[in-house]
């Protein structure tokens, strides 16, 4: 049984032949953003020097985000139109999560990345479950009380979030996340091909609207 990893949320997109039990089988790599003409290229040529088809696939794993808003909707488009074509389960797996999953061992795991703008992308994670996706400023992480729990960042941001001593990790590839993908076969939890869409990390409407509070001794209306 064999398992296609595609992962171009990053800088560098990466592709993932793995059986599964676990074993890799080959990976290749789509240097500098390449990977709107490159995927599907890559894809067949991997399967071509592994001297095998894509109709051995039993499921498609992608890093559906967050990342490179074109990366991230490239990689996706091709995981679910190939998906489509071949009648195999989708497994969309956040970046945030294949980033916790490199943290060194330990059942509560922050994974952070940066999302510009002085805003990073913040998921909690307890043993392999994610509990919380968020977007958040500096100020909100670096006054937020993470139990002296591991931060796991892939990004040169340890400086602008001194408080949270980050430990920084090289940044997830797409073998990476076939620890969760398996785990995901194995409990049959896949997604719906025609409602799965990028995982972005926005902030929650709630947020959005909220009016902002007046300073104290602003006159009110």
């Amino acid at each position: 049984m064999k398992l296609l990893l595609i992962d171009t949320c990053g800088a560098t997109g990466t592709i993932a032949l793995a059986e599964t039990n676990g074993a890799i089988l080959t990976t290749a790599t789509l240097p500098g953003r390449t990977a709107s003409e490159r995927l599907i290229p890559a894809i067949k040529t991997l399967f071509a020097d592994h001297a095998t088809t894509l109709q051995s696939l039993n499921a498609i794993a992608i890093v559906h985000g967050p990342g490179s808003f074109t990366g991230v909707r490239i990689g996706l488009s091709a995981a679910k139109g190939l998906c489509e074509a071949l009648a195999i389960p989708l497994i969309a797996i956040s970046r945030l999560a294949v980033l916790a999953e490199l943290a060194p061992q330990s059942p509560h795991v922050h994974a952070l990345l940066d999302a510009g703008r002085g805003e990073f992308y913040y998921g909690e994670y307890a043993n392999g479950i994610c509990l919380r996706e968020l977007l958040r400023t500096r100020d909100e992480l670096q006054s937020a009380d993470l139990h002296g729990q591991p931060v796991i960042i892939c990004e040169p941001i340890a400086e602008s979030l001194p408080l949270l001593a980050p430990q920084l990790v090289s940044e997830p590839q797409a073998q990476d996340a076939l620890p969760i993908a398996l785990r995901r076969m194995q409990n049959e939890e896949f997604d719906d091909i025609a409602t799965i869409d990028a995982n972005y990390v926005r902030r929650t409407d709630a947020e959005i609207f909220a009016k902002p509070k007046p300073a104290p001794g602003t006159p009110t209306r």
